[in-house]
């Protein structure tokens, strides 16, 4: 069953057609993202930028982002005019949704691989944030923006496992603070090729975007990179395969997925940074996520098990 919310966007009134890319020079450098779009779209108002980007319209670096995000030069920002994409609504979709912890202020899902996480270009049926939708309709109202849903933070569409979300504003503000202050941490479980030399390392090495592959990021040592920082561990091997515990300090796009190719040890079936060989996702998994409650302030620790046989600890 669907049901149809309502309309979010006009159909009209929004300026060009086509997919607009601008790279952020010095003179960006520093500016919040809704700002930097206004002054290079002509008839847009800044709330109506801010309501795309909230939307999904709006990429940094290929990734969703806040309107306040404040930018650094390298950076990439891709805009496309809701009306491009003819966007009538968003919709509650009767979806499979694996909850692994709920309660008045938050719920945590395990985010099923092949699941894009927010309505956009391309995507508008099938996502995560209708299958929330449909689930509960006391949900982070984020400004009013039915697309956000209350998701705090994102995972490639691919990545399965642990996704934090808001059910009420204050939830949302609360766990924002956290995420802002790095306060939140999170273990991934990767399966990569070979077996590294360290058995734990940490990999300290900026990420921009690519010069030449505008999918893709890449370590850069320029003034393009910014901070990235990834921890990992050796949990088992087979001789010519490895499973990692990787624990992000920062957020960069691709984060986990750039750094272990730049050990020489890509993730498995990842055939932006690797091959995809006789797999059909990347073997990249959320495992854990932990915080403190954003009401009662108790701490929490949330497992998403893997079902990938390769992920399975």
């Amino acid at each position: 069953m669907r049901i149809k919310a309502l309309s979010f966007f006009p159909a009209v009134g929004w300026g060009g057609m086509d997919t607009s890319e601008f790279a952020v020079n010095e003179s960006g450098a520093g500016m919040r993202l809704d700002i930097f779009l206004t002054g290079r779209l002509d008839g847009v108002s800044r709330s109506r930028v801010q309501a795309a980007i909230r939307g999904g319209f709006v990429l940094l670096n290929g990734g969703p982002a806040r309107p306040s995000e404040p930018l650094s030069s390298g950076d990439v920002v891709v805009w496309t005019p809701p009306s491009a994409v003819a966007v009538t609504g968003v919709e509650a979709e009767d979806l499979p949704l694996r909850i692994l912890y709920e309660d008045a202020h938050i719920l945590a899902v395990d985010k099923a691989a092949g699941m894009v996480v927010h309505p956009g270009a391309g995507h508008f049926t099938g996502t995560l944030v209708g299958a929330l939708m449909h689930h509960s309709r006391e949900l982070s109202g984020v400004g009013g923006d039915p697309t956000r849903a209350g998701i705090m933070h994102r995972l490639d569409k691919e990545t399965s496992g642990c996704l934090l979300v808001a059910k009420t504003d204050r939830a949302h503000a609360a766990l924002a603070e956290q995420f802002a202050g790095r306060d939140v941490r999170k273990i991934y479980l990767a399966r990569v090729a070979g077996i590294p030399r360290r058995t734990f390392g940490t990999i300290d090495a900026p990420i921009a975007r690519h010069p030449h592959h505008r999918q893709k990021m890449a370590v850069s040592e320029n003034e393009r990179g910014r901070e990235a920082v990834t921890e990992y561990r050796v949990l088992l091997t087979d001789g010519k395969t490895s499973l990692l515990e990787c624990r992000p300090k920062t957020g960069r796009t691709h984060q986990i997925r750039v750094h272990l190719k730049s050990i020489g040890h890509p993730v498995l079936g990842d055939p932006l940074y690797g091959q995809r060989g006789p797999y059909t996702r990347h073997m990249l998994h959320a495992y854990k996520i932990a915080f403190l409650h954003p009401v009662t302030r108790k701490p929490m620790e949330i497992c998403a098990p893997p079902t990938e046989p390769l992920l399975q600890i």
